[in-house]
Parts: structure tokens; C-alpha cells; sequence
């Protein structure tokens, strides 16, 4: 289900009429700077989605909010099309998921992943419930990214900051609870910055209350994150990406804890 419960975030450090420039100069450039890495292309590629999305459009986690998602994304003619601006108001998971499908489109207009219509049909939004399907575990409560990620081999999981870098998914936990009194923010990681001798977390996704842009908040805010690298998208063409797994699908009724989203998710 979506992250509703999400608290009031602290200020932003990169004003939403200016985030796509700011993004560019503090986050792409110093980023395909800083050499060859596991990852880099694809982690860079997802920034460059972050891009082309909307600014702002009012955050909301409501039917029509879910119905916009659902028309963003489709398939016509056997051809799969992302459409993001039809995706206002939105929410936090259906922000980072839509980024994901526009990676995942752009990686198959270049040639470089091919994918069947069938395929794509698998990553639609189609009112899926938490833990089923492609979007229903993206979409869970706990680590779904992540969880998604280690059941298909799309990427690894971790949840050392150190080691994050831009472009990596990034699952929020404000507290220590996990499933059924969880409050989480599903966001895309950009890096971390020193504001007044205070470490800040700057990350992308669907924001309260002004929906589509950039939010920094201090690191001691958050209480535990789970980070996932996009490495493998060829694995969409085999994987079995509609199957239930009930333990995502259990946490809506039932408490986890961060040692079972380790165990869960591979790391």
C-alpha cells in the first residue's frame, strides 16, 4: 500500500523551480566524474528519468491518485509507453516506480533490452494488491523495492549509506517499525550534504505536499534505509513477475522487524 503516514519533511535545499538544473550540476556531473563502477551506467540513467519527470502536481494517496498511475503506463500496439505528466497527484512508490518503467522503457528504445509485450503487461498497474506482481511488491509495505530486486536478481540490497550512490532506490524508514506501524517514504537516493554542520539526505520521489520534485532531511531523521542498485533488467524476460509473496503481502496486518527485511532481501 502506499506510504501514507509519512511525517511533515524538513525544508528543501533545491527549490523545485530550479531542481532540474540543480539536479544536473550537483548530482550528474560529479557523479559520471567520479570513474567506472558496478552499476554506474544504469544508476545514471536512472537520473536521467528523474529528469523528464514533472515538477510538483500536489502529492495525494487516494483512488484518483492510483488511477492516474495506472493511465501513465500502457501498452499500445505491442509498444510500452510511460507517460509520467498524466500521473498527478501522485505518491511516493508510484513516483519511484514510474522512474523505474521510464529506465526500463528507455533501455528497450535503445536496444539494449528486449522485452516482450507480454513482459511489459507484467509491469502495468493493474490495482494489484501488496505482495503480488511486479507493482504489488514494489508498492508493499517493508522493503518491496528491495524484496522485488532479491526474488528477480534485478539488483543487490544493502543498507550501508556508505556505499549508495546516486540513482540507487531507496526505501525510508522513520522509525524502526516495519509492516503494519511502519512510516516509510519509497524514494530515489541523491547524495548526501552538509547544511550548517548538519548532515542532510537528498533524495527524489513523490513529496508531501507538493508531489513531484526534490527533499533533503537530516540523516539522524531517518531511523533505518534499504538501498537497491538496478543492475540486471534482463532478467525481466525470464523472471516470474506475478506470482504472491506472502510475506510482503502479510505485513499489512503483521509487524516485521529491520533483522527480517535482511534475512528478506538478501543482504
Amino acid at each position: 500500500m502506499p506510504n501514507a503516514a509519512e511525517p511533515r519533511l524538513f525544508s528543501d535545499t533545491v527549490k523545485f523551480a530550479s531542481s532540474q538544473a540543480a539536479l544536473l550540476c550537483t548530482v550528474l556531473l560529479p557523479f559520471l566524474c567520479a570513474g567506472p563502477a558496478a552499476g554506474a551506467d544504469l544508476n545514471s540513467l536512472v537520473l536521467s528519468q528523474i529528469e523528464a519527470m514533472p515538477l510538483g502536481g500536489r502529492y495525494a494517496v487516494n483512488h484518483i491518485a492510483t488511477l492516474r498511475l495506472q493511465e501513465a503506463a500502457n501498452t499500445e500496439s505491442g509498444k510500452f509507453c510511460v507517460l509520467p505528466d498524466s500521473a498527478s497527484p501522485s505518491f511516493c512508490s508510484g513516483a519511484t516506480y514510474l522512474v523505474f518503467l521510464k529506465t526500463i522503457e528507455a533501455l528497450h528504445r535503445k536496444g539494449k533490452l528486449e522485452l516482450t509485450p507480454s513482459v511489459f503487461s507484467t509491469l502495468l498497474v493493474n490495482g494489484q494488491p501488496d505482495g503480488v506482481g511486479v507493482w504489488g511488491r514494489w508498492n508493499a509495505n517493508g522493503p518491496g523495492t528491495a524484496r522485488l530486486f532479491q526474488q528477480t536478481g534485478l539488483g543487490h540490497n544493502f543498507d550501508d549509506f556508505d556505499r549508495a550512490r546516486p540513482g540507487d532506490f531507496m526505501k525510508i524508514f522513520w522509525t524502526r517499525e516495519v509492516g503494519k506501524r511502519e512510516h516509510g517514504h519509497s524514494v530515489i537516493y541523491l547524495g548526501r550534504e552538509d547544511v550548517g554542520g548538519v548532515e542532510y539526505v537528498r533524495f527524489w520521489s513523490s513529496n508531501m505536499p507538493a508531489g513531484y520534485g526534490t527533499k533533503s532531511v537530516p540523516r539522524s531523521s531517518i531511523s533505518y534505509a534499504v538501498f537497491s542498485r538496478l543492475e540486471h533488467p534482463e532478467v525481466l524476460a525470464r523472471a516470474d513477475l506475478e506470482g504472491r509473496d506472502a510475506w510482503l503481502a502479510g505485513l499489512t496486518t503483521q509487524r516485521s522487524s529491520v533483522r527480517e527485511v535482511r534475512d528478506k532481501t538478501g543482504m
